[in-house]
This record gives structure tokens, sequence and C-alpha cells, in this order.
């Protein structure tokens, strides 16, 4: 059952229409390989015819091409130069990727300059064999030819143009992963391409030498009038210096550092040498005063130290402490009136004063030595406090001194930086270190590099099916004819019930469907058996048969439909409701003088209205009268009343209906039967026609059984649909039956 469809009670005459429409077409239930490939099939001959063509030019513009030769000279591009010596030339060191490095070589290989000059060097420029070589045209003032030969005063244009003839002819091709270059020149003549290929290299190597040479020539003489400015300032800034230590009388004594090879690295004051003596000896006059003074007190408080140590004055205490000793014996045994003891007391008396007296002359040694060591720390305490007042003042004076000096230093440094540089570049400019280098030199083509025919063929064969295919697009999106059955539901939506072929010229379908094994009868039997499922009572007892204009083939469904419910044992009822062009009666060879519109119009009686189709086994009624209005008749009951009298005595109704377009009488008719059976026309109206006609039929609330494909060509059809197969079997046993 169809998505049109819709429940009616069986053997009703005019059952209640519900609403209808065709049913959505789902785009997604053919696959798009299927599609294109339907698209394919069904322009096939547009797609070959295409391809043939280009195949064909392709094949005539490669014949008629001039052959072209192409030589290839390889060169290797290094990423840093050898180096020769330990110098480096003044060209900028880059830590750039390798990419960038490549990419501008590549450029200066397909430069503009390379190639005038290669065109130069060749004497290319004053050449006219050269540009008839290459097709360029003598207009213009600067190909003016006198005696054979070009005018100066065109030479700039002539040389730009051979410029750009020689980069459109060239190709740089880099090799994957590698430093190797392929420089490839193409042209008409292979000796000329060859000259062209190794004269591009070498002079691709002369100017990256040039280059350099340049650079290095350029950083020298910048760096010659660096170096006398800089020494101009060095000489300004020494003098300066000089004069203001001068005036200032700053004198400063030089210093041995730890610098290269010797050098001063800094001066040193006399002031300040002299501050840094005099200030150790203070330090040394303040520990001798101090220690003066510790043994000064300590003779105060007593003996003191030195004489306790004193070697006289320790021999007159041993002395006296003999003598001492002998006393006390003489007095156990004498009185100290005795000579003998006063003598020893005389001596022993002698020996106190004289270790006295030298005591006293040791406290006064100590005494004067505390007192010179005060005096000389007084002295060299003053003397430093002198030499600090003068240090802070030469400190004062020096700080514009210190100033003058560092510019002195700076621009010594800067001046032997530059004269060190100046010199590296002297030695580096008179080594040739180039980083490119010819690999293989170009050698004379043997065979022409274009046309190559078999691969112009293949292009001309890939662009012909893309242009054909193109082209079969486009045809298919405007063509809205229905060149298979498949189109009647994929575009419209509808059930397709079947196909019926188109009647030979030299036939008429009357006679083809009255031949039983005939083409046009095998069709619609099939059509006539899908038709029986499309109710729950089998084939609808009242259907009519409409489309969308006239021609279409809708007379010749109904009566076809009408023969195979007759032939299958069924009372069949033909009537022709197109009352505009009524074509039922013709069949029957009767006149249409009583028809459906007497009964439209009041009459009651049926069996006058009707006559026999004796050949087709079935009873039919003619349109009768053409009425003025066609649409006025149909917009009452009277079509239902008389479908359900008709159905009293016949099992099936059909209607030959009128077409859609233009016209109010087919949805009338419509709406007053079970449903509707939509002939379409194959190759003959247009799917936005057919889908309008469909519209005015759902918005009548109208139930469409399905659809038939009428006049199929199977020779047209894109899958070969046809009855080569299915009804072929027929026509080989005719002669048989």
């Amino acid at each position: 059952m169809n998505a049109v469809t819709t429940n009616l009670q069986p053997g009703a005459g005019a059952s209640e229409p519900m609403p209808v429409s065709p049913r959505p077409i789902d785009s997604e239930r053919t696959p798009l390989i299927q599609q294109y490939l339907r698209i394919a099939l069904r322009w096939k001959y547009v797609i070959i015819g295409v391809t043939v063509a280009c195949v064909v030019l392709g094949l005539v513009i490669t014949l008629l091409m001039t052959p072209k030769y192409t030589a290839t000279a390889t060169v290797e591009i290094a990423r840093d130069a050898n180096q020769v010596t330990n110098f480096q030339g003044v060209e900028r060191q880059t830590n750039s990727v390798d990419q960038e490095f490549y990419q501008t070589q590549y450029g200066l290989l397909r430069s503009r300059a390379l190639s005038e000059r290669v065109a130069t060097q060749l004497r290319l420029v004053d050449d006219p064999d050269f540009y008839t070589m290459f097709g360029i045209s003598s207009d213009g003032p600067a190909f003016e030819l006198s005696n054979g030969r070009y005018s100066a005063t065109g030479r700039a244009e002539r040389q730009r143009v051979a410029g750009e003839v020689l980069q459109q002819n060239l190709s740089v091709t880099p090799a994957r992963l590698s430093r190797l270059v392929d420089i490839s020149f193409t042209s008409p003549r292979a000796s000329f391409s060859t000259r062209i290929a190794n004269a591009w290299a070498e002079n691709y190597i002369q100017t990256n030498l040039e280059r350099k040479v340049q650079a290095t020539s350029y950083g020298r003489n910048l760096l010659e009038r660096q170096l006398a400015l800089q020494k101009q300032r060095l000489d300004e800034t020494q003098r300066q210096l000089v004069t203001y230590a001068t005036q200032q009388q700053i004198i400063n004594l030089p210093s041995q550092g730890s610098g290269a090879n010797g050098a001063v690295t800094s001066e040193r004051s006399i002031v300040a040498d002299d501050l840094a003596a005099l200030n150790t000896a203070l330090t040394q006059a303040i520990t001798d005063r101090i220690e003066a003074e510790a043994r000064y007190r300590a003779k105060k408080g007593g003996t003191p130290a030195e004489a306790l140590s004193n070697v006289a004055i320790n021999s007159l205490r041993q002395r006296r402490a003999e003598l001492a000793a002998q006393y006390q014996q003489l007095m156990v045994q004498f009185e100290p009136g005795y000579p003998s003891a006063r003598a020893m007391k005389s001596q022993i008396d002698q020996l106190d004063r004289a270790i006295t007296r030298e005591e006293s002359r040791v406290s006064g040694s100590i005494e004067g030595a505390y007192r010179i060591a005060a005096a000389r720390e007084n002295s060299l305490q003053t003397r430093v406090n002198q030499l600090k007042s003068s240090y802070l003042d030469n400190r004062r004076r020096s700080i514009q001194y210190n100033i003058y000096q560092q510019e002195v230093d700076t621009n010594r440094a800067l001046y032997d930086g530059l004269l060190q540089r100046y010199k590296e570049i002297g030695v580096a400019n008179g080594v040739g270190v180039n980083n490119i280098s010819v690999v293989d030199i170009a050698d004379e083509p043997q065979r022409p590099s274009s046309p190559r025919l078999f691969l112009n063929l293949l292009i001309s064969l890939l662009a012909g099916l893309a242009l054909g295919a193109a082209t079969a697009l486009i045809l298919e999106q405007m063509d809205e004819a229905f060149g298979d059955p498949g189109e009647v539901e994929r575009r419209l939506g509808l059930a397709l019930l079947g196909s019926a072929p188109k009647v030979a010229n030299n036939s008429s379908p009357r006679d083809e469907l009255l031949d039983r094994k005939s083409d046009l009868v095998d069709a619609y039997l099939a059509i006539s058996t899908n038709l029986g499922f499309t109710t729950e009572h089998g084939a609808p007892r009242s259907l009519s048969v409409t489309s969308t204009r006239p021609g279409e083939g809708k007379s010749t469904t109904a009566l076809a439909l009408a023969i195979m419910l007759a032939r299958a044992g069924k009372r069949v009822i033909l009537v022709d409701a197109d009352m505009r062009a009524p074509s039922v009666h013709h069949l029957g060879n009767v006149g249409h003088e009583r028809g459906l519109s007497n009964f439209l119009a009041g009459e009651d009686a049926i069996e006058p209205l009707t006559f026999s189709m004796v050949d087709f086994g079935f009873t039919a009624m003619s349109a009768g009268p053409i009425p003025p209005n066609a649409a006025e008749l149909l917009t009452g009951n009277r079509l239902a009343r008389l479908i359900e009298r008709l159905l009293e005595d016949y099992d099936h109704v059909v209607i030959d209906g009128p077409p859609v377009m233009g016209l109010a009488d087919a949805p009338l008719i419509a709406a007053r039967v079970e449903g509707v059976i939509y002939a379409v026309e194959s190759h003959g109206i247009r799917a936005s026609q057919v889908k309008t006609a469909l519209g005015r039929l759902a918005a009548a609330n109208v139930r469409i059984f399905g659809g038939v494909l009428t006049k199929f060509e199977s020779r047209r059809a894109t899958y070969g649909y046809g009855y080569d197969y299915g009804y072929g079997y027929g026509r080989e046993t005719k002669g048989e039956g």
C-alpha cells in the first residue's frame, strides 16, 4: 500500500475522501553512488561524445605543438661555506632555519637580475633569432631592425624582454631532502637549452661570489672610515686627559695587572702610595708606643721586668747575696765592729748602691723609650692626617680626570677592535670562498620533453570525462522529463504501478490491445495485477484515470485497464468523463450524441446512454454532448449517484477523466471515486508540471493509487528497462500459439 492510499469501504461508489498527498521523496534511500551511476547511464552518450571530442582535440593539439627540449644542470647549495681561514667576512651569520636560507637561494635563482645577466652574457639581447624562436613580436621601436641589427636606443627594453623570456622558460626544482637543485631550461632547440642551463648555473655561482666580495669590500671601506674617525677621537681624548692632569697636578704611576701581554690595566696616585706607606708606619708606631707604655706603667708599679731580666743587675744581686751569706756567718763568731765584718758590710752597701743605680738607669731608659714612641706616633699621625687631606683633595680633582681616562680607554678599545677586524677582513677578502658548486653540467637532450603524446591523451581523457560528467549533471538538472520508470517514484513520490511501451507508428493502441501477445497487453496486464494490491478488496471498484495534460496516454490506460478487468471475468463499464475532448466513442465506432453529460443534466435512464464494445468485452458510456461548462455539471451529486447505480450492475467502473492542468473537472471526478491512477508520459512532460497537478489533487483530498509511465521507450531508458526479457518470450512463441 503506497503512502497516498486511504481506507475506503469495498464496493462503495463514492467513498469518503481523505487528505492525500504524494509521499515525500527520501533521497537517502538511494545511495549517492547509485544516483551518479544512474545519471551516467542516462547520459552515457553525452559523456562518451564529450570525452571523445576532448581526446581528439588533445591529439590534434599535441600533433600541432612544436617539440621542445629541456636541459638540466644540477648544483649543490651548501648551508655554510668551507672555512679556508679562521677569519670571517662581513656577511651576517644568522641562526635562522635552513628553510629560510634555501627559499632565499631559490628566489635568487629565479631573479630578474640573473636572467638579464645571462641574456647579456650570451648576447641574446641583440639576437633577432632569439626573439623569433620564442615568438616575440617585433612591434615597437626597441625591435626595429637597421641593416639586420637592432638599434642601440631600445637595448634596455630588449634586455628586459629577454630576461622575462628566460624566466618564463626556466624551472628551479629542489631535490627533496638534499642540498641539490636542478636548473632546467626549455626551448625549441636542444643546444640552446643546454647553453642557457649551464650559463645560468655559472652566473649564479659568480653572482654569489660577487655578493660576498662586494659585501666584504663595502665593510672594509666602512671600517677604514671608522678607523680614521676613531683614531681622531682617541687622540683628542688623550690630549684632553694630559692637559687636565697638568693643570690639576695629578701624577699617577702605572701599575701592572693581569691583562694580556702585560698590558697596563690601571694607574695609582703618588699620594695614595705615600698615604699607604705612612699609614703602615703609623700602625707600627702605635704598636711600639703601646708596648713602651705598658713597660713604663709596669715600672711604676714595682721593679720593672727589664730590671729583673737585666744581666748586670742580676750579677750584682748574686754577688750581694753571696757577701750577705758570708757576713751572716761572721756575725755568728764576731761582733759587727770586727774589721773583717765591717769591710764585708761596706762591700754589701756598695753593691746595694750599684744595684739601685742600675735599676734607676733601666727605669729611665723605659720612660725615654715610651716618650720617644709617643712622639713618633704623634708625628706620624700628623703626617697621615695631612696626606688624608691631600688624598681627598686629589680624589676630588680626579673625578673629571677619571672621566677623561674612561673616554681614553673606551676609544682605545674601540680602535683596537676595529683595527683587528680590519686586518681580518683584509685577509678574508683575498680568499675566494663559495658555498655553491656545479654537480652535473647540462647535457644536450636527445629527445623532446614536450609534447608528450601519452600524457596529453591521458589528460585529455580525464578532462573529457570530467567535462562530460559536468555536462551530464547540468543536463540532469535541466531535464525534468521522466527517462525511466524509477523516476516516477523518485521524483514524484508516487507508487509505480507499471510502465506501458510506446506504440509503433504503424500501429494503434486499439490493435495492440486486441493482440493478446503484444507488449502493450503484457504491460497493462502487469499494471492491472499491481492495481489489485492497492485496496483490501483487490482492484478498486471505481477509479479515474487522469494525467497532467492531454495526449499523455490516459485514455489508452483507461481502455487497457477496462480490457484487463473484463478479461479477468469482471463486469466492467468504461465511462468517458472527458466532456471537453471525448475519445471513447471512437473506439466503439459510435457517436457521442448521448452519454454522461445527459445523465448529469438530469436524465435518469442509464441503458440508453451506454453501448457495448464487443471486441473488448465490456460496456462503455460516451461523454455525451459537449456542455457549455462541464465543471458546472460535475459540481452536483449526479456523478456520485451515477457511480452508485453503475456499481449495482457492474463490478468495476473505470472513468476516463480529463487532464488536471487548467481544468476543475479532474479533481471533481476524482473526489467521487475510490482513487485515481495517474498517467505520466515518458520523455514528454516536465516533473514540475506533474508536481503542480498532483498538488491540485492533494488539495482536493484525492486518493492516488499510483502512477503509470506511458509511451515508454526501452532504448532510451537508463538501466535498460524494456520487454526484451519479460515479454520477449511471448513474441518468440507468437507464431507457435
